[in-house]
């Protein structure tokens, strides 16, 4: 067999195919394991989006390549009604694009604008693309801290003038995989300004923006003064509508941006089969996944009280489905994943999985499969109680 690309050598494995691997493992040996892992929508996509998809793909116009330019139109004319209810930020289809998740824009993204030895601003700890793909590209991965004490931001003005000026994109992820941080509207103010004096692209990758709590909704970057000038942000309609497996959203804004997004995927992907396409944009318009939210608000009251009782002092997070937990005295992230795993059979993902500032933490996801109302997150508190020694 011939050699592999030497860029393949750059990079870990990806996390959670190990996670993967771990959990395959603990149930050959008989384990009844409570997962707090990957944070996939653990309940159905609903009912409505189902039937909607029948009827879409009964239709032969739909059975043929999505030859559009960006996209089905139908769906971008859907998200961009969409995006103008939910934000008030009046958008047109030729400044949004179709992902096939957006997993894939940000990768895309990536090689759209990161040539060999090109800097892209991305935090850390993070969710591992755009960090990855900018490796895979030829270009430096620049890392912004991710600190309790900022409120999981970065701090923009402790980036080296020399490292900002030769950066192209700058990276967000609000709300934020994998501390459930959430990004107010004067830090994306503050952002523009540093984009626009720097001359970079800022890249928001928002999935997780319509899983709030306590009527909380978070901002998109685009409502930030002049954010059309420097910003797109991706949304997805995988965690919106417990959709991950479809594969399916849109990225949104500054017209170049996408454009040259848009011709970079042109070249590797055919779009999204267009009954799902035209399915996702009438769920956007259409659709409620409120039973869902309200089964995680419930495991994200039981979670973060039974670990409270434990000895943490969590506070409840606003938005998105994950719990950022500090681990306890004499702990790494790996060591206390793998605590957790032996002794009490509950899953969690090492901190260090997203970046060296993630060592200390670990993440739980409020998507558990088999819990019902709560029952599996109090079944892993009285676990963790019985079998791991805590130490604050």
């Amino acid at each position: 067999m011939p050699v592999r690309a030497k860029r393949l050598d750059l990079i870990p494995p990806y996390l959670f195919g190990e996670i993967a691997r771990l959990k395959a493992a603990a149930r050959a040996e008989g384990k009844d394991l409570i997962d707090f892992g990957i944070g996939d929508p653990d309940q159905p996509t609903p009912t409505p989006i189902i039937d909607r998809l029948y009827e879409e793909a009964k239709n032969p116009e739909t059975h043929c390549y999505d030859e559009s330019d960006a996209g089905d139109p139908i769906f971008l004319k859907q998200a961009a009604q969409w995006f103008h209810n939910r934000y008030g930020v009046e958008v047109t289809t030729d400044q949004m694009v179709l992902l096939i998740g957006s997993k894939e824009g940000l990768a895309h993204l990536c090689w759209a604008y990161i040539d060999p030895g090109d800097i892209a601003l991305i935090p850390d700890p993070n969710y591992t693309v755009p960090k990855v793909q900018t490796l895979l590209a030829g270009g430096q991965p620049y890392l912004m801290p991710l600190t309790i004490e900022n409120n999981f931001l970065p701090d923009l003005t402790a980036i080296p003038t020399d490292v900002a000026k030769a950066a192209k994109l700058l990276f967000l992820n609000y709300p934020h995989n994998p501390t459930g941080a959430i990004a107010p509207l004067s830090f994306f103010n503050d952002a523009v300004r540093f984009a626009k004096e720097y001359d970079l692209l800022i890249c928001n990758d928002c999935a997780y923006a319509e899983v709030g709590y306590d009527d909380y909704q978070p901002p998109s970057i685009l409502q930030a003064e002049g954010a059309m000038d420097v910003a797109i942000e991706t949304h997805s309609l995988s965690k919106t509508f417990n959709m991950t497996g479809w594969r399916i959203g849109f990225a949104v804004g500054n017209k170049e941006g996408i454009a040259t997004l848009n011709r970079m995927k042109s070249n590797i992907d055919s779009k999204q089969f267009a009954a799902i396409s035209r399915t996702a944009g009438w769920a956007l318009l259409n659709a409620s996944n409120a039973d869902t939210f309200a089964l995680y608000d419930l495991r994200r009251k039981r979670l973060i009280d039974g670990l409270n009782s434990l000895g943490w002092k969590l506070d409840y997070p606003k938005a998105g489905f994950f719990v950022w937990i500090p681990v306890p005295k004499g702990y790494t992230s790996m060591t206390f994943a793998k605590e957790l795993l032996e002794r009490a059979g509950v899953l969690v993902i090492p901190g260090l999985g997203y970046g060296e500032n993630g060592d200390g933490y670990v993440r739980m996801s409020l998507t558990i499969n088999g819990d019902v109302a709560g029952e599996r997150v109090d079944e892993a508190i009285r676990r963790i109680r019985e079998t791991v020694t805590l130490e604050f």
